[in-house]
């Protein structure tokens, strides 16, 4: 089978000649910039820059020579920009980015990005190695009434405006990059509720708004969503079949929880999404929902919706045993991830234990469920290639053997 085709039979939970592979194929299935350079070296691959796919994890646009040669079968198709630039990181990567990606270093060692107006919108702190937000947009709203004032933020949320390439030619992107691969493309369009709600609210007050302003929430949900919905329209308008899978985010669960109650998600946000569902399965696409942590709850949510794949399984979080999902769900979603613990093992494990915990995750799905192998989320800095490649030679090891 081609990669294509291994996974969009995983997806619909039919038979596949080996269980499919992903590394990269996804914002939430990828490698740091550190690492991936660092597994770039390891292959003994050319030197150059690395491309970064996501300005806040940090993590790499994986190249052609690395997934030819780990054979992955899916890749990603990501927003573009117009121009490019070199940024020397303070990590000693050099790395592409939008040219409208602009940063400058502070006193304190951290790192600003700023917007075209030279406001700052997100922070990496001194010594980090990623980046993250920085201001509230909506904290000082109080009524409905008022977000009409705020429609350039709803407008690209969750497509930052340092991808400035016009829609036209990123559908002809799209194209081209779908009619060169037999991979499965994914369309990565994130489009976030919860998490939306969080950032433009910050955590705690909108948390307070779900229970307590239900009509400003719905408000804001509801302004969000009819953005969401616009776009979606717009892509598949551009892009016709040039992709194979969506995937979308929106992290549900803390380490331990839901972020919320599953009655408080069947009422305020459940609509929203569901709908946005609905519309990408009513056009011919699979759909893949990626959320973090302790999310079982939700996934009679994500079956009633339509969803084809939970991305990933966080196999340290609480309820996430891959035995008792796969057992409970596994005829009616498929899993995309959870095939090494990226908390525990991946990163602080010797290339012994990542083998051994490969081979326990794969024992855990492979009977009752459809499975595209993953590490659970991104490959992060500390992770040394040589984990990397344990971790995909034991795959390659079991599934000749299944």
């Amino acid at each position: 089978m081609s990669g294509r085709e291994r996974i969009l039979a995983a997806l619909d939970r039919k038979t596949v000649d080996r269980p499919p592979y992903d590394l990269g194929g996804t914002d939430c299935s990828g490698v740091h910039v550190v690492a991936y350079q660092r597994l770039r070296d390891f292959l003994g691959l050319p030197k150059k820059p690395v491309e970064c796919a996501c300005q806040s994890q940090l993590i790499a646009k994986i190249d052609n020579d690395v997934m030819d040669i780990l054979r992955v079968d899916a890749e990603a198709l990501y927003f573009g920009s117009l121009e490019t630039r070199i940024w020397h990181t303070p990590f000693d990567v050099a790395m592409i980015v939008p040219a409208l990606f602009r940063t400058e270093e502070r006193p304190d060692g951290s790192i600003a990005a700023l917007d075209r107006s030279g406001r700052e919108y997100a922070r990496q702190a001194a010594g980090s190695f990623y980046f993250d937000p920085v201001g509230i947009p909506l904290a000082g709203v109080s009524s409905a009434s008022e977000l009409d004032r705020y429609d350039d933020i709803f407008e690209r949320w969750d497509y930052p405006s340092v991808y400035d390439e016009p829609l036209d030619q990123l559908a002809q992107r799209a194209k081209r990059q779908y009619q060169a691969t037999s991979r499965a493309v994914v369309a990565l369009w994130r489009m976030h509720y919860l998490q939306a709600g969080q950032l433009m609210r910050g955590y705690e007050q909108f948390f307070v708004d779900l229970m307590a302003d239900q009509d400003l929430a719905h408000a804001i949900l509801r302004k969000l969503h009819d953005v969401y919905m616009r776009r979606a329209k717009a892509f598949f308008s551009a892009f016709g079949d040039a992709f194979d899978v969506v995937f979308l985010t929106d992290d549900l669960g803390t380490q331990q929880s839901g972020l919320i109650s599953p009655q408080l998600y069947r009422q305020m946000l459940f609509p929203y999404v569901s709908e946005l569902v609905s519309f990408i399965k009513s056009n011919g696409k699979k759909l893949v929902m990626h959320s973090c942590g302790a999310v079982a709850e939700f996934i009679p949510f994500l079956i009633e919706m339509g969803v084809d794949a939970l991305n990933p399984v966080q196999v340290s979080a609480c309820g996430m045993n891959p035995c008792d999902l796969a057992r409970q769900y596994g005829g009616r979603i498929a899993f995309w991830g959870g095939g090494c613990d990226t908390q525990s093992v991946l990163n602080s494990g010797d290339a012994a234990a990542v083998r051994a915990e490969v081979r326990l995750r794969l024992k855990e799905f492979a009977k009752e469920a459809s499975y595209v192998f993953a590490q659970v989320h991104n490959i992060q800095y500390d992770v040394p290639p040589e984990n990397i490649m344990a971790m995909h030679d034991e795959f390659r090891k079991q599934a000749r053997s299944s």
